[in-house]
Parts: C-alpha cells; sequence; structure tokens
C-alpha cells in the first residue's frame, strides 16, 4: 500500500536539474520530469528528488 502524496506539495515541486514542472505518475509513483527526461520515485508518500535516484526515461 502507498501513501498519498500531499497535493500542495505537488504543486510546489519542480525537477531539481531543470527547475520545470513535474507530473504525478499515480499508477508508478513517480514525479515525471518531462524536459529532464527523469523520473523521481515516490516512496512512503515522500518524492525522492534526488537526480541520482531519478529514472532515466527514454
Amino acid at each position: 500500500m502507498s501513501a498519498e502524496v500531499d497535493p500542495k506539495l505537488l504543486e510546489i515541486l519542480v525537477c531539481p536539474v531543470t527547475k520545470g514542472p513535474l507530473v504525478y505518475d499515480r499508477k508508478s509513483q513517480e514525479l515525471v520530469s518531462k524536459q529532464a527526461k527523469l523520473a523521481y520515485p515516490i516512496r512512503d508518500g515522500v518524492p525522492i528528488m534526488l537526480p541520482d535516484e531519478a529514472r532515466k526515461l527514454d
């Protein structure tokens, strides 16, 4: 079971690489930066906003 991310937190978070917007992917529990082509994981409702932890997107 995964914890929900606070919607207010989602409004203020930006990609640490591009400072651009993030898209919340509820199904995969990730925050996606389309500009940086990175997906940041969400663990126990906490976004892990470290580029080293992000999954690269094709």
